[in-house]
């Protein structure tokens, strides 16, 4: 294990209490990380399984690694459940872009991010609920999923990164804010899917609740919209519902949809969990029947159909 990520005392403060959150620091530069998925723990212990098992063949929920290659990000949504510099007093630090000398090499990360979470789940192996077989199973990841937290399209080498992950026996699930379109359409080698996250249908409504650390944000997410249909992958949009904020203008995402021409749609409610509980209140958190009214009717506005609900999640599925 590398020296810097060995002990939680090494670290900056947000770290440390991303540390106690239940992550794990990853590389000597300290700009990756890996934490074990909610829906892992409830696949080993109660064979409950996350929606994506349930819509997106071959996921397997204990066997997926949720990493990221960057902790930065370029935005400070309001929803987003981890934490920001400066939300809480005498806690800043330079988000972005990250103050890194020189960024980990893929593989390396990679190899690292398993070895973590391993660590994580050893005190697994004793539970009298979990199968051992699977737990075996689980320790021996299919899946690399990155979206931990972070913007990952911001780590320049994510192309490679993949290749690693497949040399692996991994697929690979990218979600991106969009607003690095310039790091998709260069991809040599892109994730076996790709979700691309959507808060509003309009500039002004965006920047309210995205909260963007660059100017051109809305544009640059338009950019990545007008090039999807190019990319040669999976593709999802994942319209993240927060109530009384955003879900008023079904017209708008109809366009939306119309113009990214995506596989599938997620409809999907926000959780009022972790930091975002200090933004915003618990109303925004919409029922499973507003996530199924605001689906319905943007089924009917673009053809897509309704193919799964998922109510755990808050989530239903669209496809083309």
């Amino acid at each position: 294990m590398k020296e810097n990520s060995s002990s939680k005392d090494s670290l900056p403060e947000y770290q440390r209490i991303l540390y106690r959150q239940g992550y794990r620091i990853v590389g000597r530069h300290l700009h990756s990380a890996v934490k074990i998925c909610q829906w892992t723990k409830e696949s080993l212990r109660n064979n409950r399984v996350c929606y994506k098992e349930l819509w997106y063949p071959p996921v397997e929920s204990h066997r997926c690694m949720m990493m990221t290659p960057y902790l930065g990000c370029n935005l400070h949504c309001l929803h987003c459940w981890r934490l920001h510099s400066g939300d809480r007093p005498g806690l800043v630090w330079k988000e972005f872009p990250l103050e890194i000398e020189e960024l980990d090499e893929p593989a390396e990360i990679i190899d690292e991010a398993i070895e973590q979470r391993k660590q994580l789940l050893s005190g697994w192996k004793g539970n009298p609920k979990v199968d051992r077989k699977k737990f075996e199973e689980a320790l021996k990841p299919t899946m690399m999923t990155m979206s931990l937290t972070g913007e990952p399209t911001l780590y320049p080498r994510l192309s490679e990164m993949i290749e690693e992950a497949e040399k692996r026996g991994m697929i690979t699930f990218l979600v991106t804010n969009g607003t690095v379109p310039e790091s998709l359409e260069n991809m040599d080698k892109l994730p076996f899917q790709l979700y691309v996250s959507i808060l509003s249908t309009n500039r002004k409504d965006y920047i309210r609740l995205a909260r963007p650390l660059i100017r051109d944000a809305w544009e640059r997410l338009n950019r990545t919209l007008e090039l999807l249909p190019s990319l040669d992958t999976r593709r999802v949009l994942r319209l993240t519902m927060i109530k009384g904020y955003n879900m008023n203008d079904h017209d708008g995402y109809a366009k939306i949809v119309e113009k990214a021409q995506p596989d599938f749609v997620e409809v999907k409610a926000y959780e009022w969990v972790g930091e975002s509980r200090r933004r915003l209140p618990r109303e925004a958190m919409p029922y499973m029947s507003d996530i199924e009214e605001f689906a319905n009717k943007l089924s009917s506005l673009t053809g897509y159909e309704i193919k799964g609900k998922y109510k755990p999640s808050g989530a239903v599925l669209l496809v083309k």
